[in-house]
């Protein structure tokens, strides 16, 4: 999917002069978060929309991909046949799940008319068992009974709480959810608020958190994230510059289910640090909360799985 995206992407912003697609893309990204009430979408027009899927689109894609690829491994003989994506404008994460598994139904819902239009659009020859639906996102939201799969992701911090409380509420009625947030700090709380949310719907939680115990992270003094290594376009670099060929997405997500699943032992929360002789992990486990442990070469296939590892993966 990463390549098709790219090709569906390629000629997005023809006719669009660089300098006013750059001009979209710092605006657009100055306000798209935590400001916006639902009747009021940022994504405005086809050239707001069409310069920040430009930009946007291939971060959140790897994000969501990363997401579902952890919660996948935790629940190896599912797929699900009908997935919803609340929020989802023009579509990354319903192709980072087709990207995850085949042969379900996607429905995207979303506020803003000109991001669904262009979502068709862009996954029209890839993705074309897909439905494009307007719903305002929010209060009264919900989602069909029966429903497999619902992702929302980069979408609660638009919201406000009550809006946020009544996305996940909705979100809590299908067998899995994964929900994703900037990885910052505030993106972090957004998660975490959630996350207790679903607990407490009766879902359990299999990814990234190795138990569904309230998170051992003391909130302002550290938070829960991961990073996904996103190539960089020509179009990209049209639309934001930038000299290096990739950049690193910092991302929170949490997964929850109902499904017969269990979380890994533990789960790799920094990016390993490599030492002569040894690999220093910071975990958080399943009965310790977070520790760092130390794995050298005495400890033979260990110390090779920790050399090959890297941050977000499982560890046990």
């Amino acid at each position: 999917m990463h390549e098709e995206l790219r090709a569906a992407l390629a000629g997005l912003l023809d006719g669009l002069p660089p300098k006013q697609a750059a001009q979209a893309v710092d605006r657009l990204i100055a306000n798209y978060r935590g400001r916006t009430p639902t009747d009021a979408p940022v994504l405005r027009d086809r050239a707001d929309v069409a310069a920040y899927a430009a930009y946007r689109m291939p971060a959140t894609f790897e994000a969501v991909r990363a997401a579902l690829t952890a919660f996948a491994a935790r629940v190896p003989d599912w797929s699900p046949a009908t997935h919803v994506d609340i929020g989802g404008g023009t579509g990354a994460a319903t192709w980072a799940t087709a990207a995850t598994w085949e042969g379900h139904h996607s429905t995207v819902l979303d506020w803003a008319q000109p991001a669904l239009d262009l979502g068709r659009e862009l996954a029209a020859k890839t993705l074309p068992d897909t439905t494009w639906q307007r719903q305002t996102i929010g209060e009264g939201l919900t989602v069909p009974a029966g429903t497999d799969l619902v992702t929302v992701s980069y979408v609660l911090g638009e919201l406000r709480p009550e809006d946020r409380h009544a996305v996940a509420a909705a979100a809590a009625a299908a067998r899995a959810v994964v929900l994703i947030e900037p990885g910052t700090p505030d993106g972090y709380l957004r998660i975490r608020e959630a996350r207790t949310q679903l607990t407490e719907a009766g879902l359990r939680i299999v990814a990234p958190c190795p138990h569904g115990d309230t998170c051992p992270i003391v909130p302002g003094e550290d938070w829960c994230h991961f990073s996904a290594r996103v190539s960089r376009s020509s179009l990209h670099r049209q639309v934001k510059g930038g000299s290096l060929p990739y950049e690193d997405e910092k991302f929170s997500y949490v997964a929850a289910t109902t499904l017969d699943a269990t979380p890994a032992p533990a789960r790799i929360v920094r990016k390993p640090q490599l030492r002569k002789g040894q690999v220093l992990l910071d975990l958080c486990t399943t009965d310790e909360g977070l520790q760092r442990t130390t794995v050298t070469k005495r400890h033979g296939t260990h110390y090779r799985k920790a050399r090959d590892t890297s941050w977000g993966d499982d560890w046990s």
